[in-house]
């Protein structure tokens, strides 16, 4: 399942053409839930994170090797605490 929240977020159509005529203070905030597969792979200096939910849903996200080493680690530490039933 995929949920999408855009705000202040505005777009016009015309002819085929879409234009943005919103403000600049737009924003979207994106949630997959019930991934089935995903992915990490290269992509130039960052590294791709990749989801999908079975569903046809698709997320990719670039982060930089700090944020790819933090989040290595956090995941790790929550694994070891579940893992240790704390």
């Amino acid at each position: 399942m995929l949920t999408l929240d855009l705000s202040d977020f505005m777009v016009e159509l015309d002819e085929g053409t879409v234009k943005h005529v919103g403000t600049k203070t737009k924003g979207a905030t994106v949630k997959l839930y019930h991934v089935t597969e995903s992915e990490a792979r290269e992509f130039g200096d960052r590294l791709k994170l990749v989801f999908d939910d079975g569903e046809g849903n698709h997320v990719e996200v670039a982060v930089d090797p700090e944020q790819a080493a933090t989040l290595a680690s956090e995941i790790e530490a929550i694994s070891e605490e579940e893992s240790n039933g704390t």
